[in-house]
């Protein structure tokens, strides 16, 4: 396997417990609601932290790979993973639970920009798009598992909710121990460290005969960034008011879609319709099946 490959897969990663993360509380949120007698209001405002958590992520990820790079904070996200996975489950009453799973979807929605971030930046041209893809993929994969685990993990009593959630630290603390074998993004190096000679062997691992090139590439954008100053009147001008409308209105729409909803609560919606436990769980995995399958 090219090594590019493997770093993209690793990395990745961080797409998988971005679904794992999303999905298994789906499992764990009635015993919750039962073991803490929560009203509603109190219940989803537990189960909507770690979606604040993903908001807050997803705003103010990009800064620490900036500064302290991709690489760094990609090890930190998957420490946030892992404590998330094990304070969640270990949580002895609410808000503690609520701060760990806040902790998870701050990993949630900086694995959203930062991966993705880093596989570009080291994905040779022709296969940037496809390995990139595999982050949305692995999502998807990772609601999926998520849901298979809750099926199985269900018969172990009124503690199988802790386990539903702490088994995401295995995920986690490899996804964490991984990330230390890849390489700094060379964009990050030449373009944040000023360290060219770093930069050109990180691309020459990749891709030998496209050093030069992209090296180049580097320095045009370097210059051109240095030489032009952007507003944001330029987003509301004529030649990209229509594709950035686009882009807004496509994540709008896939938010107010309700998928989130379903993948939350779906055990419960199949509970309603007069299905056990294990065959709700059993009926969820299968969506996770069908989601995967038609992403």
């Amino acid at each position: 396997m090219q090594k590019h490959i493997f770093w993209s897969l690793t990395v990745a990663l961080g797409g998988f417990l971005f679904g794992f993360d999303t999905a298994v509380i789906s499992g764990a949120e009635q015993p919750i609601q039962r073991l803490w007698a929560l009203d509603e209001w109190s219940h989803g405002l537990a189960m909507a932290m770690a979606l604040y958590g993903t908001v807050i992520g997803a705003m103010l990820g990009g800064l620490p790979a900036d500064r302290y790079g991709r690489k760094r904070t990609l090890f930190w996200i998957g420490l946030f993973y892992l404590l998330s996975a094990m304070g969640s489950a270990l949580a002895p009453e609410l808000y503690s639970f609520m701060f760990f799973r806040f902790l998870g979807g701050l990993g949630v929605g900086a694995s959203s920009v930062v991966a993705p971030m880093y596989i570009s930046e080291i994905a040779p041209a022709g296969s940037r798009g496809r390995l990139v893809a595999l982050f949305q993929f692995n999502i998807v994969l990772g609601i999926l598992i998520a849901y298979v685990s809750n099926y199985f993990l269900a018969g172990l009593g009124e503690s199988a909710w802790r386990w539903m959630l702490g088994v995401e630290g295995i995920p986690a603390l490899a996804f964490s121990l991984l990330v230390l074998t890849v390489p700094r993004s060379p964009r990050w190096l030449y373009l944040h460290q000023r360290d060219e000679t770093a930069a050109r062997e990180v691309i020459a691992r990749i891709d030998p005969a496209a050093v030069d090139t992209r090296m180049d590439a580097l320095r045009d954008y370097q210059a051109g960034q240095a030489s032009t100053k952007v507003s944001m009147g330029i987003f509301f001008s004529r030649a990209f008011r229509l594709p950035i409308l686009l882009a807004f209105f496509f994540a709008f729409f896939n938010q107010v879609s309700g998928i989130n909803a379903i993948i939350y609560y779906a055990p419960r919606i199949f509970k309603v319709t007069g299905l056990a436990v294990d065959n709700a769980l059993l009926s969820t995995s299968f969506l996770g099946l069908f989601n995967l399958i038609f992403t």
